[in-house]
């Protein structure tokens, strides 16, 4: 595991966006932000799937989080303006954004699969993460210290048979990273991270090795140490880095 322990206000005072969070990774992380004292915006596809997280951090009496439906396989350029002119609103700046939200799609021989699998996965994992990103970047830049984290996979880093569309959107988020990173870089104070969380035990992973014994793997609040440390401030400097939870 990544050897890092926060202090309990780490992230005291910090507006953070996670996609995803209605479980797994994403709703782990949101509940681990929210006990280090930062307010959490939970962003789903329907309010009722982040209902759990939702009540979960306010009855641990730690600061009111915010529900955020937000479908990315549908949603139009225009609302991701308005996500962000509302946030704009009601918060003023964003200190963090995980991209935390993806979808697998088939795990087949790239000759067996649709160009409709193939976009349907491009569109969620990579062109809605772009759209939410150039849409936040100018609420994150009125930050003094933001950070960008975005979720990659050991299938990202090199290619592996079988993986087909997801892999290839995860080579994507490196390089969106990485391009991201090198055009901040001394010039605004956000920074952008990559985080391969490893074998984690989400419905995903289940998904993927339904074979597999979910004890086998670590839950999600197990690969938190890395999430901690890009969102805080320990992490102030560090940019275009990937990074693995395990």
């Amino acid at each position: 595991m990544f050897d890092y322990s926060a202090r309990p206000g780490l992230l005291e005072g910090r507006v953070i966006l996670v996609t995803g969070a209605a479980r797994g990774i994403g709703a782990a992380a949101a509940k681990t932000y929210a006990a280090h004292g930062a307010t959490v915006l939970l962003l789903g596809r329907t309010e009722a799937s982040l209902a759990q997280v939702y009540d979960d951090i306010e009855a641990a009496g730690h600061p009111r989080p915010a529900v955020i439906p937000f479908n990315l396989e549908t949603a139009l350029p225009h609302q991701y303006d308005e996500l962000a002119a509302m946030l704009e609103g009601e918060f003023g700046r964003l200190d963090g954004l995980l991209h935390n939200a993806s979808i697998i799609g088939p795990r087949t021989p790239l000759d067996q699969l649709s160009g409709e699998n193939f976009m349907r996965v491009m569109h969620v994992n990579v062109n809605a993460m772009f759209m939410l990103t150039q849409a936040l970047l100018p609420l994150l830049k009125c930050s003094n210290d933001a950070s960008v984290v975005f979720t990659s996979s050991s299938v990202g880093r090199k290619g592996r048979a079988y993986w087909g569309a997801y892999g290839v959107s995860k080579f994507a988020t490196e390089g969106l990273m990485q391009t991201l990173a090198d055009e901040l870089d001394g010039v605004a104070p956000v920074r952008a991270n990559s985080i391969n969380p490893g074998g984690t035990r989400t419905s995903m992973r289940a998904q993927a090795y339904p074979a597999e014994n979910p004890q086998d793997v670590p839950a999600p609040e197990e690969i938190m140490p890395v999430y901690l440390y890009l969102m805080g401030p320990d992490s102030a400097g560090v940019n275009g880095q990937a990074f693995n939870a395990q």
